[in-house]
């Protein structure tokens, strides 16, 4: 398998293994001092893997997630380093009836490490957010 198609297949497992709450699945595709940048969509910052895969154990164990990465451009920046850019639409389905439908980009970078590709560094940006099943109040 050529190196693009391996961080295509990459981030494919990413979000399957989000939205079926493989955590120790999902906790193999960053690499140990990856960082996460949410700030954009009104997040915050984290380093490490198991502190994200911790996170997102803690918010999202109990959401019902669907979530499609589309369209990657990818570049390889050297033998073990590349970049890309994924558009993305994720649903988010909270146990007291919430739905959010986010829009938006994921921009990251990618290390091989040890012959495979993992997630160095992820950036989401948000382009659009839509909420339901919130009540005023």
């Amino acid at each position: 398998m050529d190196d693009l198609e391996a961080i295509k297949q990459l981030k494919a497992r990413y979000f399957r293994t989000m939205d079926t709450k493989q955590w120790d699945e999902m906790r193999a595709v960053f690499t140990d001092d990856v960082t996460i940048d949410t700030t954009a969509s009104g997040g915050d910052v984290l380093a490490g893997a198991d502190s994200f895969v911790a996170f997102l154990r803690e918010t999202l164990g109990e959401v019902t997630t669907v979530h499609h990465g589309h369209m990657p451009e990818i570049e390889l920046t050297g033998p073990t380093s590349a970049s890309g850019v994924w558009a993305l639409h994720d649903i988010l389905l909270w146990p007291g009836g919430m739905r959010l439908d986010g829009y938006g980009h994921y921009h990251e970078t990618y290390e091989k490490v040890d012959g495979a590709w993992k997630i160095a560094s992820s950036t989401l940006t948000r382009l659009h957010m839509d909420f339901s099943g919130v009540e005023e109040g």
